[in-house]
């Protein structure tokens, strides 16, 4: 990426998790970095390894609190890259026993939230894209953007509307020199997966281990993901050498054989 000194991005979830790896990779290169987390208690320690970063709290999944987000952002300065990366893993049971008020809270932070973010951050971002230096919008989404997913609906759908908003998205803002990409984690070790196990091994009622072991079998190279892997692939896309890539979903996940864990 040239001239990162000058250029600003935006993390939402960016204090911990896969966002907080995204949110150092560009730190470390030098760009200037704004997060955004709803968990305090994240954001203060951020704050407190990186007190170079910007940081605040705020709900992506509401407008008003989006609307704060960039309004602070504008103070700072037009964006050259916004990452949605604010996502929850949402209910793990049945459809047919789901609470609508689960189902719809999981698809507003996963699929609302981009949306809301992306509204406000593409004036920004073509602005920023002139001549040959384009600007980007780098969406997470899942394997489960490409895979039915088992009790785990709201998710599965919410990811699958993630890599529907990017495709458009692209075809809207490809002429105006904003690039928009997806990255599709597999199984990211840490806290999160670790509470997606527990959950599905409840509902099973099997072994952690269980279906730990599922998931490390599913892919080819019999190993999760790291938080490390997602972000160099995304700092990838954000860089000059990823110039011409836009529209796509890509997935790091080791290569996923099978999907569904039984």
């Amino acid at each position: 990426m040239s001239n990162n000194t000058e250029r600003h991005i935006l993390v939402t979830a960016g204090a911990s998790g896969i966002g907080r790896c995204i949110a150092e990779a560009f730190l470390n290169s030098g760009a200037r970095v704004h997060v955004v987390d709803v968990d305090q208690d994240a954001l203060k320690e951020f704050e407190r390894c990186f007190p170079e970063a910007v940081a605040t709290e705020a709900d992506v999944a509401d407008e008003k609190a989006v609307d704060g987000v960039f309004e602070k952002q504008s103070a700072l300065g037009d964006l050259s890259v916004l990452v949605n990366c604010a996502g929850i893993k949402g209910p793990t049971e049945p459809v047919d026993s789901m609470d609508f008020d689960e189902w719809r809270r999981c698809i507003a932070v996963n699929l609302d939230a981009a949306f809301l973010c992306c509204r406000r951050a593409i004036p920004m971002l073509k602005r920023t894209a002139t001549g040959h230096q384009r600007s980007s919008i780098i969406n997470i989404s899942s394997t489960a953007g490409w895979h039915g997913y088992p009790y785990r609906s709201p998710y599965a759908s919410a990811k699958w509307g993630v890599i529907g908003l990017t495709k458009s998205l692209a075809m809207e803002l490809g002429a105006e020199g904003v690039r928009v990409n997806a990255v599709c984690p597999g199984t990211v070790d840490g806290d999160r997966m670790d509470r997606v196990i527990r959950a599905e091994a409840e509902q099973k009622g099997v072994a952690e281990s269980e279906i730990r072991e599922a998931y490390t079998r599913g892919c080819s190279l019999r190993e999760m993901i790291s938080g490390s892997d997602i972000a160099d692939t995304v700092f990838f896309l954000a860089s000059d050498a990823a110039g011409k890539i836009t529209g796509q979903a890509i997935n790091v996940d080791g290569h996923l054989e099978s999907f569904a864990v039984s």
